[in-house]
């Protein structure tokens, strides 16, 4: 099948079970004020949205806000009585995050922190939360095992751990590679492998945003 084929799929499938007229908004928005087209799909988020729902999640992390598209599908998760907390690099992004967030009317529980993650996760583990029940990693993928590191750190014992973005169109498996991300899947891939305290797999997934696969991990 070619990409334009998984496409059509996931439009069918989105049709039939996803659309929703806030989530449409929030990606309109994104695009009409510039934001890199890398958000997830709206299927993916929509799976993100029955993960946390599945899991009863109250707490949800989230490291990489973009727009807000994939945070607005955890914040209706949770519901008024839980939270997300949610990390964005770019002022910018945070900004049209939160007129999006605030516009769906989920605004109330979601707590944006501008920064480098790597700066506000320090932070954030000084405040001694409650642990996070669900911890999505979406943001610089060098950085992936270092998110996941602090995930545990911030987590409960049968937490979820999501990582996108880690098949890189097939070149997970090529141990030559000198691109980045890639190396810093395989990182990734090795850290689950060995980590005790962690239970993890990955799956490869194919649609509108192409060939890739994310981590999924529980701690143990």
């Amino acid at each position: 099948m070619s990409t334009a084929e998984w496409a059509n799929v996931d439009e069918y499938v989105v049709d039939q079970l996803v659309r929703d007229a806030e989530a449409s908004a929030t990606l309109r928005a994104n695009a009409e004020a510039g934001l890199p087209s890398i958000d997830v799909s709206e299927a993916q988020g929509k799976f993100l949205y029955l993960l946390a729902r599945s899991t009863g999640a109250r707490r949800v992390l989230e490291i990489g806000t973009l727009g807000g598209f994939s945070t607005l599908w955890l914040a209706r998760a949770v519901g008024e009585r839980g939270s997300v907390t949610t990390l964005e690099f770019e002022p910018r992004h945070a900004q049209v995050a939160r007129e999006n967030l605030d516009r769906a009317g989920v605004g109330n529980v979601v707590d944006i922190r501008i920064g480098a993650a790597m700066e506000s996760l320090p932070v954030l583990a000084e405040e001694k939360p409650d642990p996070f029940d669900l911890i999505f990693i979406d943001a610089d993928k060098v950085n992936n095992s270092n998110y996941v590191r602090w995930a545990l750190r911030l987590s409960r014992p049968g937490a979820v751990i999501v990582v996108d973005n880690v098949v890189r169109g097939g070149r997970l498996v090529d141990a030559s590679s000198d691109d980045p991300a890639v190396r810093a899947s395989r990182e990734l891939v090795e850290l689950l492998a060995a980590e005790p305290r962690l239970d993890a797999t990955v799956l490869q997934t194919v649609g509108a945003k192409g060939w890739d696969g994310f981590a999924f991990a529980v701690v143990n």
